[in-house]
């Protein structure tokens, strides 16, 4: 297999045992190799990003199952009617929060690549009865809907974990209508990498390796066609963090953990697509 294909067929298979993990009521971090409870410690990235009554409307299966950075659901503006799109939904709690927000007359979709998450995803939706929401199979870099069709897009800690990111922005933008915007919390770097974590690709499935600096980021956004592109940070990781994200692997952490203090941020990265200008539209058949 290419890097690539290595690379996602390692995440999948980390996401698939996690999906298998909640249903066993056990939870795991998505962005460090133990549990989120390990010696009485929770994980730094994933802990405390629900409040306890979005926690309380939902399937524990889905609540367990949630291995984000942020919540995008609480900082995006969602309207009744729009039509949402979760890139990466795992066990399906973003899709099932915003579903409340588009009401009856809107949908959500959750775009996965992975069958054990799929699975949880619609079990988890069966139990919440709730009806406007749709999950689909499929990579974020191929979108399986068409031109035009999301008001919204969100995504919560999977963009990172793409060896194409280039490629997913692209399709984001594809799939938006004109208007449409971007709302995804994220792993995001403020400066260099260390190579020793760049390398690894045990942590790029936990999705810290992968994370794009914070410049690179917004110039890919903006490459992408997207305008009005900003990174709020919403945690920033310390020292500390470090110790507890990349305790269990082969990673120095006396020499790793004061490099990377205040280098790893969870951001919330906002973008929209242009409207379509007049110019644009009478040059093609809308004017016709």
């Amino acid at each position: 297999m290419t890097d690539e294909q290595t690379l996602k067929a390692e995440i999948k298979t980390r996401y698939g045992q996690a999906a298998l993990q909640a249903q066993r009521q056990e939870r795991r971090s998505c962005c460090g190799t133990g549990a989120v409870l390990e010696g009485g410690k929770l994980d730094p990235i994933t802990s405390g990003l629900y409040a306890d009554g979005e926690k309380a409307a939902l399937p524990e299966d889905a609540v367990r199952a949630s291995l984000g950075c942020g919540n995008p659901t609480a900082l995006a503006q969602i309207a009744p009617g729009e039509t949402v799109l979760d890139l990466g939904s795992g066990g399906g709690i973003d899709v099932l929060l915003s579903a409340r927000r588009v009401g009856p007359s809107g949908k959500v979709y959750g775009l996965d690549m992975t069958d054990e998450m799929l699975d949880l995803a619609r079990a988890n939706q069966a139990k919440a009865g709730v009806t406007n929401v749709e999950f689909l199979k499929g990579d974020i870099e191929h979108i399986p809907l068409p031109d035009n069709s999301a008001d919204l897009i969100i995504s919560n800690c999977v963009i990172n974990l793409s060896p194409d990111k280039d490629r997913v922005l692209a399709e984001a933008f594809r799939v938006l209508k004109p208007g449409g915007r971007l709302a995804v919390s994220d792993i995001v770097v403020r400066g260099k990498i260390p190579h020793e974590i760049q390398r690894s690709i045990e942590l790029w499935a936990g999705c810290v390796a992968g994370a794009l600096e914070e410049e690179e980021y917004t110039a890919k956004l903006e490459r992408a066609g997207f305008e009005r592109v900003s990174i709020e940070p919403t945690r920033v990781y310390t020292a500390a963090d470090a110790r507890d994200l990349f305790e269990g692997t082969d990673i120095n952490l006396d020499a790793i953990a004061p490099v990377v203090d205040g280098k790893f941020i969870s951001g919330f990265v906002r973008a929209t697509k242009p409207e379509a200008s007049p110019a644009a539209c009478c040059s093609a058949t809308c004017c016709s």
